[in-house]
């Protein structure tokens, strides 16, 4: 047996789970025909192995168990019906470098869990599969299938074909009442506006940054090793370890002016330093596909003076005493705050918070004005926080109230991609036999 039950197997693993596969003794025939493809009994075996392995409990009497195996079988045939629909739309496209650079990042982070290749093939002997190839192969099949209803969903909610469906408040609270007793206790929470002042390198420090990022151009250029010079040079403390690797992203996602360059870019071209809020970056498109890029940079960041530290403390100071006297926080937030960094945060758990909004937290439980307090004090770049607190609340039992627009945002996208699954299921052929 193969499929999902090999994926949870190997899967558990990558995050330090157990062994292999349970192997199915049931006899395997058709239970679902989804236009020209079947669905077999095992492989709904396998699926309900999936869900045991992400801590699921199965039912334990053998009625429940065959409705769990009807209803894992209607996910099946669903999950098909929008791959069969993807793949008849010409402007859905998945190519084959991007399935294959998932399928290694996959195999790579479930190898590392393995001290040696022995152990390795072992548990994918006791998953199903009888070479790695044959794990990698059903692995690019899943993926692509995966990327394919992704991206038909996305196409069809920016067409306006997959509208959600507003759902009934007595199916809001039908919703509600069956699963508020899983439901983690609410965190204690905070609701603030900021304004973040980032210190700005002076003329020479920016003049030496911009030689030393000039001079690595060169370097590139004349055939260095572009990960080996981010890991020695770059300041991005996230990406410097995998030598300046920053994934596939989408237009939109970096900040303004590394954007622009990024897709300006052709695969194998190395740009000029990029000047941002963050420093100059030298940016490498690695491959290019529909609206996205595969790309590493090198930062390099203008030294802080200390001068210019306490330059912008001083002016975060009078910006807080601006505040104090009646000044209009959205102008002055405008004006001086970081584009970067939220203005305005509601509801925001405090544990989620870093420690220096934790520790002015900690000293005050009334609304207002805190007093300025550094962030990132030693890293390249450190900001000033004029914060003003608007709200607190402390742990507790989640409502009803609390929780209805997320219910109803989560409800009305369900019901209207059941809306369009049954448009799918009357223009295709579907025979259940389970």
């Amino acid at each position: 047996m193969k499929a999902t039950a090999a994926w949870s197997a190997l899967m558990l693993v990558a995050v330090g789970g157990g062994a292999g596969a349970q192997q199915s003794t049931t006899l395997d025939r058709i239970v679902a025909v989804v236009g020209t493809r079947a669905i077999l009994l095992s492989q709904v075996e396998e699926a309900l192995v999936q869900l045991r392995s992400q801590g699921v409990e199965m039912p334990p009497d053998s009625a429940a168990r065959d409705s769990l195996r009807r209803d894992m079988l209607d996910q099946m045939i669903d999950e098909q019906l929008i791959v069969e629909e993807a793949e008849r739309d010409t402007t859905i496209q998945v190519s084959d470098q991007e399935v294959q650079d998932q399928v290694e990042q996959t195999y790579q982070n479930v190898r590392r869990q393995f001290a040696t290749e022995t152990e390795f093939h072992t548990q994918l002997r006791q998953a199903g599969f009888a070479s790695a190839e044959e794990w990698r192969r059903y692995l690019a099949d899943q993926q692509r299938r995966t990327i394919l209803r992704q991206r038909l969903l996305e196409s069809l909610r920016q067409q306006g074909k997959l509208r959600p469906i507003p759902p009934s408040d007595s199916a809001l609270r039908a919703f509600w009442d069956q699963s508020k007793s899983q439901l983690p206790r609410r965190p204690a929470v905070v609701s603030f506006r900021q304004i973040a002042l980032v210190p700005q390198a002076d003329s020479v420090a920016l003049r030496r940054a911009f030689h030393r990022a000039e001079s690595l151009v060169v370097q590139l250029r004349r055939g260095g090793d572009f990960a080996a010079l981010a890991r020695q040079f770059s300041d991005d403390s996230i990406s410097r370890a995998a030598g300046g690797e920053l994934g596939w992203f989408r237009r939109g996602t970096m900040v303004r002016n590394f954007d622009a360059v990024a897709f300006r870019l052709r695969p194998g071209d190395i740009s000029d330093p990029v000047l941002t809020e963050y420093g100059f970056h030298i940016i490498k498109v690695e491959r290019v596909q529909a609206a996205e890029v595969l790309a590493r940079h090198i930062l390099i960041t203008p030294a802080l003076s200390t001068e210019q530290i306490a330059r912008y403390r001083g002016l975060a100071d009078s910006i807080h005493a601006a505040l104090a006297g009646g000044a209009a926080f959205d102008t002055l937030a405008r004006r001086y705050s970081d584009p970067n960094e939220p203005r305005l945060a509601e509801d925001v758990p405090i544990e989620g918070l870093s420690p220096e909004y934790r520790q002015q937290l900690s000293s005050t439980s009334t609304t207002g004005l805190l007093p300025v307090f550094l962030v990132g004090a030693g890293t390249s770049r450190p900001h000033f926080v004029i914060f003003q607190l608007l709200k607190r609340q402390g742990e507790g039992e989640v409502t009803f109230e609390e929780m209805k627009p997320r219910i109803r945002e989560r409800l009305a996208g369900e019901m209207g991609l059941q809306n369009y699954l049954k448009q799918l299921r009357r223009q295709t052929y579907v025979d259940v036999r389970l």
